[in-house]
């Protein structure tokens, strides 16, 4: 994948756009912790950077470099916004990623002319114009650096949160279901930070996977979703 440079950005400037915010949340996917979402507003003189892409196309270390050197070189202003686990099994997974980037968005220290979302849907009841673009962390410059912030974000939250449950290896996996994360669910039951809605939905479609049925229907048996 190709870095990035400011060229979607430069054709809203012409347009008029003076403050273009980038969104874009991560965590979707995970079994616990919270969703993160960061929006981004870079300068319009960003130097060029061989890693500003999505963050998916970035190793771990190089994501942390990339971040650093935004916020150092780049003089970048930014706002996070997390979604907790609580809000996920409250409202759904959707609705919590879209309060993740209201959240950020209003974090940020400057008001912007518009947003470009990563995906197809905007948060609703803003006041500030957005377009939504599919696969937009790999085209535009300032969606790839929110998806590396809050990534970067996110993922050191879980290796905090590793320190009080060491058991469920989220330094590594960072709170997605590997097969020692569900390994470690089946014998130590569910953690505080685990998402409930998401284990009870895979316990209905995870019909093609034994193992899984089995920890589900064990977990079950045992009350430990609730």
């Amino acid at each position: 994948m190709n870095p990035l440079d400011l060229s979607y950005e430069k054709r809203l400037l012409t347009k008029g756009y003076r403050v273009i915010a980038g969104i874009d949340e991560v965590g979707r996917g995970a079994i616990a912790g919270p969703v993160v979402a960061a929006a981004v507003i870079l300068p319009q003189d960003l130097p060029f950077h061989k890693y500003l892409k999505d963050s998916k196309a970035v190793e771990e270390k190089k994501r942390k470099q990339v971040v650093q050197w935004l916020l150092k070189e780049g003089r970048i202003s930014f706002g996070l916004g997390f979604s907790f686990v609580e809000e996920i099994d409250r409202i759904n997974i959707h609705g919590s990623c879209l309060l993740a980037m209201r959240r950020a968005i209003s974090c940020l220290e400057e008001r912007p002319d518009i947003l470009l979302v990563d995906g197809i849907f905007s948060p609703p009841h803003l006041s500030i114009p957005s377009l939504t673009i599919v696969g937009g962390d790999a085209k535009v410059a300032s969606i790839a650096a929110a998806s590396l912030v809050a990534k970067v974000s996110r993922d050191s939250w879980m290796v905090k949160l590793s320190s009080l449950y060491p058991e469920y290896g989220w330094e590594k996996n960072k709170g997605y279901g590997t097969a020692n994360h569900f390994e470690s669910l089946r014998t130590k039951g569910l953690s505080p930070y685990h998402r409930k809605s998401f284990l009870v939905k895979r316990l209905h479609l995870a019909k093609s996977s034994n193992y899984e049925m089995d920890l589900y229907s064990e977990l079950d048996k045992e009350k430990k979703f609730f």
